[in-house]
């Protein structure tokens, strides 16, 4: 049962992964049209209403621990997303930042450790291929460190927070629920601070609109429902190797959505953390590779 579920959640997580890179061209559709935090709020509120209306049962069965739970989950990720959002507005290089936000997956297992859950070997071997890997996805030689940077360094340790608490609570929390709540509490922490910040208007072009959609049913409800059903079948340390290949899709999806092309750096990248991956599951594919001898 236990192999069962580390195999059913890595499938799910790497399905994640692929929504997630899909979300980065749905969000920067979007983007063109609706100031950045008023679309972070709306989407993740939104987002959160109608996982709530499908997952209605199981948020009433939640008692007071399992409403503080995701509620922490949801603060922690909003908050995240406000720094991200800092970095992404003052931020000189956005390669830089792409790598410092996505170093939150390596962050992990060290914060994991915090709470007390200890990383098996090959996820510890597997950390430094997928951090040369993130890097050589995401630097170029115009590298500088000022407060759009540190800002993404604050988001990437807040998403590693936000990823181990996920996985604790989805352990003893319905995951529709939990999906639910924290997604609503990110969308009540960046909305204030939106209204405070930006100029709202709605008056936004059909494709504004056809990409929001997109992005609140696919790319955060549908997306945070089985990354987080995925999260209470395996550990967080597992877990975030995984998701070291948001930024492999993204940069593929991005060169043939916009044309982009990916210098052979890049592609090195992506061989690095498709082989992190493997390192991280070295027993299963050596077990794979043992029945196929047979």
């Amino acid at each position: 049962m236990i192999q069962s579920n580390a195999a059913k959640s890595d499938l799910l997580l790497v399905v994640v992964t692929l929504l997630a890179a899909v979300g980065w061209i749905f969000s920067k559709e979007a983007l063109s049209g609706i100031p950045p935090l008023m679309f972070i709020g709306l989407r993740f509120l939104v987002a959160g209403l109608v996982l709530s209306i499908f997952g209605w049962q199981a948020l009433r069965a939640l008692d007071r621990r399992g409403v503080l739970r995701t509620v922490l989950v949801g603060v922690s990720f909003g908050v995240a997303m406000i720094f991200w959002i800092l970095g992404l507005h003052h931020a000189h290089h956005i390669g830089v930042g792409a790598f410092l936000t996505c170093l939150g997956a390596v962050f992990v297992p060290i914060v994991a450790t915090l709470f007390g859950e200890r990383a098996n070997r090959a996820v510890w071997f597997s950390l430094p291929l997928a951090a040369v890997g993130l890097a050589s996805l995401s630097l170029d030689s115009q590298f500088e460190m000022g407060w759009g940077e540190l800002s993404f360094l604050c988001a990437a340790v807040l998403f590693a927070f936000t990823f181990v608490l996920n996985s604790r609570a989805a352990a003893k929390t319905s995951p529709i629920a939990l999906a639910a709540v924290q997604l609503m509490v990110v969308g009540l922490v960046a909305l204030p601070v939106s209204l405070l910040t930006e100029t709202w208007t709605f008056a936004w072009s059909a494709s504004t609109w056809m990409w929001m959609i997109a992005s609140i049913f696919i790319a955060t409800s549908l997306r945070f429902f089985m990354q987080t059903w995925a999260q209470s079948l395996s550990s967080a340390s597992n877990a975030a190797v995984i998701m070291t290949l948001e930024p492999v899709w993204t940069a593929m999806l991005a060169a043939v959505w916009f044309g982009e092309t990916m210098t052979a750096m890049q592609l090195g990248g992506c061989a690095l953390i498709f082989s992190a991956l493997l390192v991280s599951r070295w027993r299963s594919v050596r077990s794979a590779v043992r029945m196929l001898i047979k």
